[in-house]
């Protein structure tokens, strides 16, 4: 189950004739990343005069175009004039009412722009009812106040932060009490959007004491999730076999034999399991049960069992003669054992042991819809990855060193999409002051491969630029102990 989901997120606070509002770019920040990590590609743009909002809502149009999901959040002051909703950049004029509207974001111009893109699914999620001075200052009627109800087109739900005309106040916290409802619930796995929005509701009346209740406008015509758990998502495989802890053996059927026999984690039992696996065995066993064994190959070459590691590294040869469907299922779960544990949770320390080796693999294109099936599988979980594994994204790597002898270079930063990405990730190697930093010394190819394994790159899509010195391929990179390339 595919999905293409966009999103753009705007907080706006620090207006000029309005006040700083406390709120709103924490909110915009904390939805992005909720957002991002439910399989969203996010634009994120805070404090914005209006040109800067006509710009976002440009490219936001454009990305519209090639996704099946969009998502506009706004955080910040929003206002009705003459029945209609208009959002306030932080330079809108509020001098009046004429004013106000040619200088902030009309709602419909993004309810229309979302309605004529042709996505599936459009949700729009305003917290943008706060109670505006300015407004008060137009001496207008309290029932004038806050956002007026809309239309909401067919395959589109609008969310306000309270009931149509009714405004809240900033709050207190890091988020406004809505968005911090929202941030609780979104997550929420396997749970539709109509309800996900009933729990924000629930928890806002209890935070506000009532004072504050949530309403939405639907017209959606499916169903949406903003987290589908991971079984949901892959429907190839059953839940015990992704949650492999749970898959009960047969001992009766020759695949799980092989499984217990991989599970032993000895050698002598592992080694002749893997050898005496001929093509003809896995054309016979399910696809599950592959799946499982996949899993435990990998996990066994990981263990340095030699007949493991020469399997995965013969993957191509020695699974000529085996059916698609079912060398598939083998490899799925080879690259699925690297990421998930054993009850399909995403690893905390990925097993990156033979990740170098297993993902060459993706260099032959019979083998592409394993890569598109872990890809699928990490999608929620960009946020842990420099790239997407299993997609074909190329990454650049620029490595900064001082010189230390004739052929020894001292690494002192990697910067990689715009950022230093080198951290210290065991602060038992912190060096005290004055203490010289322990370093291990690599050649070239061994430094490039821990670094190809740290960021989980495959080797063959990772280009790495040495700034300080021409690479002639004999000099060696002083790596200090305790650091890394990995995304926290």
């Amino acid at each position: 189950m595919s999905r293409r989901l966009t999103a753009l997120v705007i907080g706006n606070a620090a207006y000029e004739h309005a006040g700083v509002l406390t709120n709103p770019t924490n909110d915009a920040e904390d939805i992005a990343t909720k957002l991002a990590g439910c399989g969203f590609t996010v634009s994120k743009a805070i404090d914005c005069s209006v040109l800067e909002m006509d710009r976002a809502l440009k490219r936001f149009k454009k990305s519209l175009a090639d996704n099946d999901v969009g998502l506009f959040f706004f955080a910040g002051h929003g206002m009705q004039i003459e029945g209609e909703n208009y959002l306030a950049a932080v330079n809108t004029d509020t001098a009046g009412e004429d004013e106000a509207k040619y200088s902030s974001l009309a709602l419909n111009r993004v309810i229309e722009v979302m309605e004529k893109a042709g996505t599936s699914t459009n949700i729009i999620i305003l917290d943008a009812c706060r109670d505006n001075p300015f407004e008060r200052a137009w001496r207008r009627s309290a029932a004038a106040r806050g956002l007026a109800p809309v239309y909401a087109p067919k395959g589109t739900l609008i969310a306000f932060a309270t009931s149509p005309g009714q405004v809240a106040s900033d709050g207190k916290g890091r988020n406004g009490a809505y968005t911090a409802a929202l941030l609780r619930h979104i997550e929420t796995p396997d749970c539709s959007i109509e309800s996900m929005f009933k729990r924000v509701r629930n928890t806002l009346s209890a935070a506000t004491r009532t004072k504050q209740i949530s309403w939405e406008h639907t017209s959606l015509s499916g169903e949406f999730f903003f987290n589908l758990s991971l079984g949901v998502r892959i429907d190839a495989y059953s839940d015990t076999a992704l949650s492999d802890s749970l898959f009960v053996l047969d001992e009766a059927k020759r695949s799980h034999q092989v499984i217990r026999k991989l599970k032993s984690h000895t050698w002598p039992t592992q080694n002749p399991a893997v050898d005496e696996f001929t093509a003809e065995a896995t054309n016979k066993a399910s696809v599950d049960a592959l799946f499982v064994i996949g899993r435990n190959f990998y996990q066994a070459a990981c263990g340095s069992s030699k007949s493991a590691i020469a399997y995965l590294c013969d993957f191509v040869a020695r699974t000529q003669k085996v059916k698609p469907d079912k060398r598939k299922a083998l490899l799925d779960g080879m690259l699925f054992e690297v990421f998930y544990d054993p009850k399909a949770q995403l690893r905390k320390t990925l097993k990156t042991g033979m990740f170098l080796e297993l993902f060459s693999l993706q260099l032959h294109k019979e083998l592409a819809p394993s890569f598109e099936f872990i890809a699928e599988c990490l999608l929620p979980h960009t946020g842990r990855f420099h790239a997407l594994p299993g997609k074909t994204h190329a990454v650049v790597v620029d490595v900064v060193t001082t010189k230390d002898g004739a052929a020894n270079h001292i690494l002192e930063s990697l910067h990689c999409g715009g950022a230093s990405i080198l951290r210290l990730e065991d602060p038992d190697d912190a060096q005290e002051p004055g203490e010289q930093p322990r370093r291990e010394k690599l050649d070239l190819a061994r430094f490039e491969a821990r670094l190809a394994e740290q960021m989980v790159v495959p080797a063959h899509l990772l280009t790495i630029n040495y700034q300080s010195f021409h690479s002639h391929g004999s000099e060696r990179i002083m790596f200090p102990y305790g650091w890394t390339a990995r995304i926290p």
